[in-house]
């Protein structure tokens, strides 16, 4: 089955390997304590479903150290198997389509067809991203994302705002052509702002379990 946004609209009656798989993908490697007080579900009870979803080959353990001494910490991550379950936006024939536009018209041509696509999103993004505000452009662009498929939200941290994309359909495809990630990173500065600054903190591609983007909006002026 693959996961959609709208499949998980009520997670509460999902079964729960699908509640388990839908919150490592939110909010990152989880231990099976935390999963358990998240899902309202025993220890063991949770236990037993990592261990048939691991068995399944769609969630794989990754060691956490822990700080003093003592053992390092097991924590849960999707395999590849287990983000194959959301959506890939036919990342396949994506693949397919950008390396015969490199064989035919070479990287300057496929430099052209990102360019084209860029085009095409910054007329979307910045017509609908229109706020009044840095918060409010930054729900907005969200929501749009969150559309596209990347389960993104806008959350607060100290005088940032951090963009947390959980998702990214297009993963295999920028695999292929990082040219996509570079041209996204600009969309998102000119839905900002000039007064505000986006950094890329986390990458799929980099190894991150999600994209996370820092934005940073003008400080106000110190009184002297």
């Amino acid at each position: 089955m693959i996961y959609t946004s709208k499949h998980f609209e009520n997670q509460t009656d999902l079964p729960t390997a699908d509640r388990i798989l839908f919150f490592v993908k939110s909010r990152g490697a989880a231990s099976t304590a935390a999963l358990a007080a998240a899902l309202g579900m025993t220890p063991e009870a949770a236990r037993q479903q990592v261990q048939k979803l691991v068995a399944s080959g769609l969630l794989e353990g990754r060691q956490e150290a822990v700080s003093g001494v003592g053992r390092p910490r097991q924590n849960w991550v999707l395999t590849a198997a287990g983000n194959g379950r959301f959506p890939d936006m036919h990342a396949q024939l994506t693949v397919q389509m950008i390396d015969s536009v490199r064989q035919v018209f070479g990287e300057e041509g496929l430099n052209r067809l990102i360019a084209q696509r860029e085009a095409g999103a910054r007329a979307t993004y910045l017509q609908r991203c229109d706020g009044s505000s840095l918060q409010q452009r930054l729900e907005q662009l969200a929501a749009v994302r969150s559309e596209e498929g990347y389960m993104a939200r806008v959350e607060r941290d100290a005088d940032d705002w951090l963009l947390i994309e959980d998702h990214c359909p297009i993963c295999i495809a920028a695999r292929s052509c990082q040219g996509f990630c570079r041209s996204e990173l600009q969309l998102f500065q000119e839905v900002a702002g000039a007064e505000a600054q986006v950094r890329r903190e986390q990458h799929l591609l980099a190894g991150a379990t999600r994209c996370v983007y820092r934005i940073t909006g003008a400080q106000p002026a110190r009184s002297a």
